[in-house]
């Protein structure tokens, strides 16, 4: 048996056919069929997304409002009572005089 010697012409040949068949079939791939519809017609049949969401907008704040969420005398009251449930639960060496918060909160 012998050993087939191939020319590099050839090898070149056959390099370069294999090399085009491939990239043909590769690109052929990218170019399909559109048979009646278009670019545009793809947009329209997509649907909008929905307009309503769980959450706001970044930008989009609530109306003012017109009645404070709490008056000054209800704000008081919490503060004193805060500062009981506070002082019932801290040991006495490290309490706040409540002078000292009252004028610290307004």
């Amino acid at each position: 048996m012998g050993v087939a010697y191939v020319s590099n012409k050839r090898k070149i040949t056959a390099f370069a056919t294999a090399a085009l068949l491939l990239s043909s079939l590769s690109l052929g791939g990218c170019a399909t069929s559109t048979a009646g519809s278009s670019l545009m017609d793809a947009r329209a049949e997509a649907s909008a997304p929905p307009k309503t969401s769980a959450y706001p907008l970044v930008g989009d704040l609530p109306p003012k409002r017109t009645v404070p969420a709490m008056t000054a005398d209800e704000r008081l009251k919490l503060t004193k009572e805060l500062i009981a449930a506070r002082d019932h639960q801290t040991p006495a060496t490290r309490r706040i005089p409540e002078s000292e918060l009252l004028r610290n909160s307004r």
